[in-house]
């Protein structure tokens, strides 16, 4: 099966799924530089995808390939994954336009041109991540995540390599926690991932409705989930619902790009942020990921001109 995308506005490739590969191996995303592998994950089937682009930034065409017999389901779910993965459902032309009455903002939206925010391609895989991540550095996270991913996931072979698909909810629900222990989560994380595979695999979590709720019924929901605060309720709204006017200001890395580019040399709190973010409404989400991207890439060329 072969299908082809076009982006509404710029795509910088590269940019977009850097976070694929600057911390670490992410076996059930693998961005090659030249193509991106996934395995669709469809009841019972599981279909492994290749990506390739091609044309300028501001044309980029993407193309999909397919393994195996194809249908509309099929298509549907692929093209649903990839619009995620290349964030292609932003509206970086209206934030663009948006960010030009904000100086700060406006010089970052300029030198990363075409970047986009990549949204988790599932609840499950958002939520492993948010616990992977809980205050450790993003490199271990990451780490952590392929182990994982490795341990209980499926392999399958694409493009003249491997992808891993990600391991369902009902498997990790059974996860024996000396299994996890075992590759270095810590208790608590492993009692965490455990739980929310018991969530979705018995449907106590309804997924489709907390896509349809409000923000704050969302807040409410994750938070009552043990493991899950007001963090990873609100990256849950940033890098899986899309949401456009959330901001998730209790994030350490969030703070720091916040108080480089807004805090003239002053510490900012969580409410300060909250406060600033909010000016930027619909465009919160986007601006706080051009901020955090904008302060990876000017320190990465910092640290290679010394």
């Amino acid at each position: 099966m072969k299908l082809v995308l076009a982006a509404d506005g710029p795509l910088d490739v590269d940019g977009t799924l850097a976070r694929y590969r600057i911390w670490g191996e992410d076996p059930s995303n693998r961005f090659t530089g030249d193509a991106f592998c996934r395995v669709l994950r469809l009841a019972d089937r599981l279909v492994p995808y290749e990506v390739r682009w091609e044309g300028p930034i501001d044309d980029v065409r993407l193309v999909i390939h397919a393994s195996g017999r194809s249908n509309s389901a099929v298509a549907t779910g692929i093209e649903r994954e990839v619009r995620r993965v290349f964030g292609l459902d932003f509206d970086l032309p209206g934030f663009y336009r948006f960010a030009k009455s904000d100086p700060v903002l406006g010089a970052v939206v300029q030198r990363l041109h075409g970047f986009r925010p990549t949204l988790s391609p599932t609840p499950l895989e958002m939520f492993v991540g948010s616990i992977t991540a809980q205050q450790v550095n993003l490199a271990f996270a990451f780490a952590l995540r392929a182990r994982l991913v490795v341990r209980f996931g499926t392999r399958l072979a694409i493009g003249g390599g491997e992808v891993y698909a990600f391991p369902e909810a009902a498997r990790l629900a059974r996860a024996r926690l000396a299994d996890l222990r075992a590759m270095q989560f810590s208790q608590r994380k492993a009692e965490y991932v455990i739980g929310i595979g018991r969530e979705i695999a018995t449907a106590a979590l309804d997924l489709s409705g907390l896509a349809a709720s409000s923000d704050e019924a969302v807040i409410e929901r994750l938070t009552s989930i043990r493991g899950f605060g007001r963090w990873t309720a609100d990256w849950f709204l940033a890098r899986y619902l899309g949401r456009g006017a959330c901001c998730a200001a209790g994030d350490l890395g969030v703070r720091r790009a916040f108080e480089h580019y807004y805090g003239r040399g002053r510490s900012l709190s969580e409410a300060a942020i909250r406060r600033r973010a909010a000016t930027w409404g619909e465009y919160q989400n986007l601006a706080v990921h051009y901020l955090l991207t904008g302060q990876r890439t000017e320190a990465r060329m910092a640290k290679a001109r010394a």
